[in-house]
């Protein structure tokens, strides 16, 4: 059985192929390779990862990865762009 931070690792890990994360594919490929207990059906009804992998993925990727809201996507840090917070717009 896998923990919360492998899950997070796994996530890192996708950076090595690809520049973004898209949440939505990220969260049903969780759901598949790792079960349910990594996410969860959030009030609108569509799937989420959970809390505790995000925290996990935050610590491991911070300064690295940066959310964009409007892509709904994690992307890694551009060359020579500076880390400014994990939400960029």
């Amino acid at each position: 059985m896998a923990t919360d931070k492998e899950v997070a690792e796994w996530m890192v890990a996708q950076f090595k192929n690809q520049f973004w994360l898209y949440q939505e594919d990220t969260v049903y490929e969780i759901k598949s390779k790792f079960g349910m207990e990594f996410v969860y059906q959030n009030e609108n009804g569509n799937y989420a990862i959970s809390k505790k992998v995000l925290r996990e993925f935050r610590k491991l990727s911070e300064g690295k990865i940066v959310w964009e809201r409007g892509q709904r996507a994690w992307r890694k840090l551009k060359p020579n762009e500076d880390y400014k917070g994990r939400q960029v717009e």
